[in-house]
């Protein structure tokens, strides 16, 4: 088989298994108060400094267009869960920041979900397949340019899986 074949079928078996798995989540989500996507921005946004970042920054980690990820942010500005306001430093920009309201749910929603993602992957490989996956993906995410996969343009985090309680 050709490189180019191998790589192809590494990628749909890679594509196909995020898939199934980010569904299976998703329908075991715990809770109703939030959507899998509005616990998504609030994950993202407790791994930022003071639980806040621009609009765009958060377009980097989301599987969402930008006016998505800011219709999204209206939903939860609007419950309280996160608050919105004018970037000091760029009137332009709009910064998102978890409220305590949003923390709290965070935590509470936090807790089940990584149980949940702890029972699907980790039933489904063992500690040291657990480890190379990780190695793997960082390796993958970072690609040929060797940069670094958390700050890299398209960088996408996986919800719940900071152990956050």
């Amino acid at each position: 088989m050709s490189d180019t074949a191998v790589a192809v079928g590494a990628w749909e078996s890679l594509f196909r298994a995020q898939v199934t798995v980010m569904r299976e989540l998703n329908a075991r989500f715990p809770t109703d108060e939030i959507s899998f996507n509005e616990y998504d921005v609030l994950f993202n946004l407790s791994n930022q400094p003071g639980r806040s970042a621009r609009i765009r920054d958060l377009t980097r980690h989301l599987l969402l267009t930008q006016p998505s990820i800011s219709r999204l942010v209206d939903r939860l500005a609007s419950r309280g869960i996160v608050a919105k306001h004018s970037d000091p430093g760029d009137g332009r920009g709009i910064i998102v920041s978890m409220t305590d309201e949003g923390s709290a749910l965070y935590r509470r929603t936090a807790v089940s979900h990584a149980a949940a993602i702890a029972e699907r992957v980790g039933g489904s490989l063992d500690h040291d397949e657990l480890v190379a996956l990780t190695d793997l993906c960082t390796r993958l995410r970072a690609g040929s340019s060797g940069g670094d996969p958390e700050t890299d343009e398209g960088a996408v985090s996986a919800p719940g899986t900071d152990g956050t309680a």
